[in-house]
């Protein structure tokens, strides 16, 4: 395993103090960071998809999981719910322009991620 020197957090963060407990952004982070977040954001990346797709999309996720992680992203403004006045319902949901920012930050450590994955599981 290669060693190397990990960069200083950025004095913004230091300064700001991210750590406390009752920090917002422990909120945030918990909401964008979790399993389901993070896969649901960057399925939207590819452009807005209905629940039935993102559920697809995500596999394993529960409906009630789904719907409990669309609802917190839209509350955080990350998502939008287009619900749409036909017989039967439709309800579209795609990244807002914070959630474009934010996936824009995602996607390479996906990328990461992904890359490494699989030597990290079997412990290289």
């Amino acid at each position: 395993m290669k060693v190397s020197t990990s960069p200083s957090p950025p004095p913004a963060l230091v300064r700001d103090g991210i750590f406390p407990a009752a920090c917002p952004s422990r909120t945030v982070l918990d909401h964008v960071s979790s399993k389901w977040g993070v896969l649901i954001l960057v399925a939207l990346a590819q452009g807005p998809q209905r629940w039935s797709e993102l559920r697809r999309r995500t596999e394993g996720i529960s409906e009630k999981m789904l719907a409990q992680t669309l609802k917190t992203l839209e509350g955080d403004g990350f998502i939008h719910r287009d619900a749409q006045p036909v017989i039967p319902p439709r309800v579209d949901y795609s990244l807002t322009s914070r959630g474009h920012d934010l996936v824009a930050l995602l996607i390479p450590l996906m990328d990461w991620i992904n890359l490494h994955a699989e030597e990290i599981v079997n412990g290289q």
